[in-house]
């Protein structure tokens, strides 16, 4: 025993205090077994009271010390709890990450059916008089080629038909004035049947008979004037067995335009396009259109004229899709919900519940170090529920599934665009 003591009486003063810091440390266990009575609460709603870490029921934000120091177990320390309300949120909303893939475009847009206008054809007097006889009562009649439209009384038509008469009773050596008169005959409207008729019987029409060159419906000028709908004009402006204009009796110049007429078997979609998918329109696109009123049924054509300019009021561009209506199924007026297959688009694709659009802004919630913070983003094209991100995020990042629950107001949001 008296050498165990002469041998701790020669340690060295060094020595000594290196023992006294491991018994020190051996004493720390029992002082960690007192942190087991710390209690957790939340920041927010004092009243929450934990024995263990975890996130408040009521706001889902993380349970801090009741001493005032954040959960370390919980990865959110006081400075994070601390971070400006107008813009980051503590929240275990569900996330996601941007993916990039090729996804088709398409462009959605609304429309009409309407005469092609390229099959209007005019029926013009030639020649000025009275309508003796009208065989046509109703706008939208069937004509046919060659069918009697209306009979004409004439003066300078009989009078051409007299000198014609008078020159081969009188001067039938004079043939080239004959064969002048004739052909005056031919270009005032003349048929050659009927100039034969005037030769051989010497005798003058007084009512001259007009047939039409053209088969389809017929119009007459009144009516044809707003065939081609506008989107002021959408009313229906035509009505089946309308009466025409032209009357018997009435006096037509020369040069008038009497009727119209239409081919009803050729038709054209008119499709309002907004101003913000112009750039992926193109000529020759794949349509597709389904009508309301006529449920099942489907449309399909091409982008085959893009209008050269904007309409006015809404800026909107108007494109034509030829159609084809042999069997009378398609009627004027119909509308259609067309679907432009405009290719497909490769970027970084997130929904579109992922971002919230606040006008000046677009946006998404970042979530960094375990909190969401508001990141201005860029979008391209927008495709049914996806939206193209041409900037502000990356594949890497995670934002928040639903947008717009982090989102009070646009006044709760401060971008680093408006700092």
């Amino acid at each position: 025993m008296k050498e165990k003591m002469k041998s701790i009486k020669t340690l060295s003063p060094f020595l000594f205090i290196v023992l006294l810091l491991m018994g020190a440390c051996k004493q720390k266990p029992a002082a960690t077994t007192q942190n087991n009575t710390v209690k957790y609460t939340c920041p927010m709603h004092h009243q929450i009271v934990e024995d263990q870490p975890g996130f408040c029921p009521i706001c889902r934000m993380a349970l801090v010390k009741k001493s005032g120091q954040a959960s370390q177990s919980a990865g959110i320390d006081i400075n994070t709890v601390l971070q400006p309300i107008n813009s980051t949120v503590i929240t275990s909303i569900n996330t996601i990450t941007p993916q990039q893939k090729d996804v088709p475009v398409n462009i959605n847009a609304d429309g009409f059916i309407d005469y092609d206008a390229r099959t209007f054809n005019n029926i013009a007097a030639r020649f000025a008089g009275r309508i003796e006889k009208l065989y046509i009562k109703y706008s939208f009649e069937e004509i046919h080629k060659g069918q009697r439209l209306f009979d004409i009384y004439s003066p300078d038509m009989v009078s051409a038909q007299q000198d014609l008469i008078y020159l081969e009773e009188h001067s039938p050596e004079e043939t080239e004035l004959i064969r002048a008169a004739e052909q005056k005959l031919l270009l005032l409207g003349l048929t050659q049947g009927q100039l034969n008729q005037v030769e051989k019987s010497h005798k003058a029409f007084y009512s001259l008979p007009v047939f039409s060159p053209y088969d389809g419906h017929v119009h007459d000028r009144a009516h044809s004037q707003n065939v081609v709908m506008t989107e002021t004009n959408t009313d229906q402006a035509y009505a089946t067995n309308m009466p025409l204009s032209i009357k018997e009796g009435m006096y037509v110049e020369q040069g008038q335009i009497i009727f119209n007429v239409v081919d009803p078997h050729r038709l054209w979609a008119i499709i309002k396009i907004k101003n913000t998918d112009l750039a992926d329109l193109k000529l020759h696109q794949p349509v597709n259109m389904a009508m309301p009123d006529m449920p099942g049924m489907i449309l399909n054509g091409k982008v085959d004229f893009i209008e050269p300019f904007l309409q006015s009021g809404d800026k909107a561009t108007l494109i034509r899709v030829y159609l084809h209506n042999m069997d009378h199924e398609l009627k004027i007026n119909s509308l259609v919900k067309a679907v432009i297959n405009t290719g497909t688009k490769s970027g970084l694709w997130i929904p579109r519940s992922a971002m919230t659009d606040l006008g000046e802004h677009k946006i998404v919630w970042l979530k960094q170090d375990g909190l969401f913070k508001v990141q201005p983003v860029e979008t391209g094209s927008i495709n049914g529920d996806s939206v193209l991100i041409s900037k502000g995020l990356s594949a890497l990042d995670t934002i928040a599934a639903n947008a717009q629950y982090l989102t009070d107001s646009e006044s709760f949001i401060k971008t680093k665009a408006h700092e």
